[in-house]
């Protein structure tokens, strides 16, 4: 699909690829001298149809040059589109700031968010990640991301026998959480907030729903959630039968707080995982955010994460079906 809009021009950000003949990021400015928020919802009302195809084409599209400014503004241009929300659950802390809109994980600057497709280890995850920067940060603080059929591909033709095997298994994780937040871990977030009850039986059935066994630690009230079978690899409709990586296995396996095993309880090589995390570094783009960018992520076809950055950095989220 060409790109054809007279609403848009195409333009150039620092550190975009070109994978298999697509942009990614695609860069989207105003054509014309008028920058304000409101002429561009009047230009994502005309194209919303157009505007899809781009974000599952190119996987990940960026809207630079126009004078979005606060969660407000951010939350006005993700309803435009009509896409049904979805509700964020998983590890990271977040606050809601603004009806749809959450800050991206508060965890530590200093940390590094590893590469994950969004609620990947859930039964119901999100097709669109949309970010927006508020307050873009001095240095670092960029928003990687990997296109997650390249990783199949490179993992197929260096472990084709593994990677067979354990798309056949699956993969078994478990994540040990504490019950209140703890906001200076990158996964910190309580199993009280995570699943929005205090009350165990109520969290164990709705820990059900979402695909999770639990067991209750005995001693500081925290919990573990087993998960699996689960896939490896996954190959979704509109994205050209690629065989995305989705999984969590490199940011999981071995960790302090989580393990990442075959489904049958096999250990999965280190050396296997440590060449995977080659791998997927060698792949990503390393996205430098601006102030006032909103980043459109197809949430099937990228894995993403967080650089170190110094403050301050504000980065909020919405996440959309």
């Amino acid at each position: 699909m060409e790109f054809t809009c007279k609403d848009f021009k195409v333009g150039k950000c620092e550190g975009e690829k070109l994978v298999h003949g697509e942009t990614m990021p695609l860069v989207l400015q105003p054509p014309g001298p008028r920058t304000d928020v409101e002429s561009l919802l009047v230009s994502i009302e005309r194209n919303k149809e157009w505007f899809e195809d781009m974000i599952v084409k190119n996987s990940a599209v960026l809207i630079r040059g126009f004078d979005v400014n606060n969660a407000v503004e951010f939350n006005d241009i993700v309803e435009a589109f009509g896409w049904e929300d979805i509700r964020y659950v998983g590890p990271a802390p977040r606050t809601h700031i603004h009806k749809r809109v959450w800050t991206a994980n508060e965890g530590p600057l200093s940390e590094f968010i590893y590469y994950h497709h969004e609620m990947v280890l859930i039964k119901e995850f999100p097709k669109k990640v949309i970010l927006f920067c508020e307050v873009a940060p001095p240095e670092g603080g960029e928003t990687p991301f990997v296109p997650s059929f390249r990783v199949t591909e490179r993992m197929m033709e260096e472990f084709p026998e593994f990677v067979e095997e354990l798309d056949k298994k699956g993969l078994r994780y478990t994540f040990t959480a504490l019950s209140k937040d703890d906001t200076s871990s990158m996964r910190g977030r309580g199993w009280e907030d995570a699943f929005g009850t205090s009350d165990r039986a109520e969290a164990e059935k709705r820990a059900k729903a979402l695909g999770m066994d639990v067991e209750w630690l005995p001693n500081n009230g925290g919990v573990k959630t087993i998960l699996g079978p689960r896939n490896l690899t996954r190959v979704f409709e509109g994205r050209k039968g690629r065989r995305m990586w989705f999984n969590t296995l490199v940011g999981m396996h071995g960790k302090e707080l989580s393990s990442a095993t075959m489904a049958d309880g096999t250990e999965i090589p280190a050396n296997i995982v440590r060449r995977c995390e080659e791998i997927i570094e060698d792949e990503s783009i390393q996205f430098k955010w601006q102030k006032g960018d909103v980043l459109f992520l197809d949430n099937y076809a990228l894995l993403h994460g967080r650089r170190p950055s110094l403050p301050p950095r504000k980065v909020l989220v919405a996440t959309c079906k």
